[in-house]
């Protein structure tokens, strides 16, 4: 086939850039926060798909080819951005989004059980608060074959968390023209129903124009027209609305990298969601909408500082939607979930601007949708997770991965699931991620990718130890058995 041509030559040239990059200095290590798929692998052929105008559906009718008519009234300039210092050390460089897609098949081996295999006994555990599976969720790359994709399912089944989210780049589901569908499209709409056969709730996020829709093929950018996104969500809830509970418009638009083409600001952001928002209430009155989760960052090169972007939202007539979720990316790094800038830390760095830490994230966001008169409105943290190295082979990518422990990993994401429950204007949480870690070459190359990831490449047991914590917090009728503890908070295996 032709594109398994196109592949192999690819891959090819990867490999050559790989050999050659081994004899120049190391690049800058790059943190990867955000999945997005970036090519497509040779899998099996699934039927073709016939795209429609419209379609009814349970919920609503859609149709492909939304008006794009800008619903906020204020003006979309908002606010001029004030710096607020960098918060990027030394050497440190904004990550991409891509997400790779494995060059071999992983091998995953455990299955959908009720519970954790013995391993060696540990510390007793200790209690773990009771959490709310239906507002809790976990990402997942959808780029994996059916069996591989079954087994993150069986695994996301056992955890018992109510959410799944994917993030569909567009590019590769309309390479070619508004009229491209390809395979990988309808084997999307396959995995979705799965999930939600399955009990998941299904979040869709949807960003990456393909080169078609695009003048600056830069990097990841949004269409030169909004009206092509508003298109290509309304085919995709056209095939796929049953199977979805709620739509993220684009990610982290407040990063030059995903931004391309067009000016970053809030602004030129909600010219992008109106016709969007416009395209998904033609199909469903109810379905959940929510903004792009802004990646937590300060006014650099390439960047907007995350605060000031919102209130350019804001400003452009945010509040005007009363019936949407705003998405949010808490990052932690190396910092405890309650823990607030900026005090004295023994470790030196990732400690001196609130950027860095998960709770002065969601409360100033907060501070910001109840002075805009949008107090109604939940965020809802579409990524969030603690990264470490333990367990993986070779050096940290970065010093502040070494400042978490698998156990502290595991508290501190369980931890913030229990503070985001205790407050009303936080709706569901999507932990970054199940399984990138057993992706081909990820951990090899020290790609931080792979320090968040609960499955990781290793004999029994495979899951780290916040896996089985998470299971206790949400399982609490199974007790927890002493055999199984290597936390002071949880089990592991």
């Amino acid at each position: 086939m032709k594109t398994n041509r196109h592949t192999r030559s690819l891959l090819c040239i990867v490999t050559l850039l790989v050999l050659l990059a081994a004899c120049k200095p190391q690049e800058p290590i790059y943190i990867y926060i955000t999945p997005t798929p970036q090519t497509e692998p040779a899998l099996a052929a699934v039927p073709t798909l016939a795209v429609t105008a419209e379609a009814t559906a349970d919920t609503g009718t859609a149709t492909a080819s939304p008006t794009a008519t800008l619903t906020p009234t204020a003006t979309p300039t908002g606010p001029t951005v004030t710096p607020v210092g960098s918060v990027i050390e030394p050497g440190y460089t904004l990550p991409p989004t891509s997400t790779p897609r494995a060059t071999s098949t992983p091998t995953p081996t455990a299955t959908a059980t009720t519970g954790p295999s013995p391993t060696p006994s540990g510390p007793t555990p200790t209690p773990l608060p009771t959490l709310d599976p239906s507002r809790m969720g976990i990402q997942l790359d959808p780029t994996l074959d059916q069996n591989d994709w079954n087994q993150a399912l069986a695994d996301i089944a056992r955890l018992g968390v109510k959410w799944v989210k994917v993030q569909v780049a567009w590019e590769i589901y309309q390479p070619n023209g508004p009229q491209d569908i390809t395979e990988d499209f309808r084997r999307l709409e396959i995995y979705l129903e799965t999930a939600r056969n399955q009990g998941l709730n299904v979040l869709i996020s949807v960003a990456k124009a393909p080169n078609w829709a695009r003048s600056n093929q830069t990097e990841d950018g949004p269409p030169d027209d909004p009206a092509m996104l508003a298109t290509f969500i309304g085919i995709i809830l056209n095939e796929m609305g049953p199977s979805i509970a709620a739509v993220e418009v684009w990610n982290e638009p407040n990063l030059q990298r995903e931004w391309q083409g067009k000016p970053i600001n809030g602004g030129e952001y909600m010219r992008l969601f109106a016709p969007a928002y416009q395209a998904i209430r033609r199909y469903s009155p109810t379905m959940t909408v929510i903004t792009a989760g802004l990646a937590p960052t300060g006014d650099n090169p390439g960047s907007v500082d995350d605060r000031a972007y919102l209130r350019q939202m804001y400003a452009a007539g945010l509040a005007n939607y009363r019936d949407v979720a705003v998405g949010i990316h808490p990052y932690g790094w190396g910092n405890p979930p309650d823990a607030r800038c900026c005090q004295p830390d023994p470790e030196p760095g990732w400690d001196d601007d609130p950027h860095f830490f998960f709770l002065d994230n969601i409360e100033d966001y907060r501070e910001i949708m109840v002075e805009s008169g949008h107090s109604s409105a939940q965020l809802w943290a579409t990524e969030f997770g603690w990264a470490s190295w333990t367990a993986l082979a070779g050096e940290a990518p970065e010093p502040w991965m070494t400042y978490t422990d698998e156990c502290e990993q595991g508290n501190y994401i369980i931890r913030a699931f229990e503070m985001a429950q205790e407050r009303d204007y936080m709706g569901p949480m999507i932990l970054w991620n199940l399984n990138f870690a057993t992706l081909a070459g990820l951990v090899e190359n020290r790609d931080e990718r792979a320090a968040y990831s609960l499955i990781i490449p290793r004999g029994a047991p495979r899951e780290r130890a916040a896996y089985w914590m998470l299971y206790d917090a949400i399982h609490t009728d199974i007790p927890q058995l002493e055999s199984y503890a290597v936390c002071p908070g949880g089990r592991s295996g």
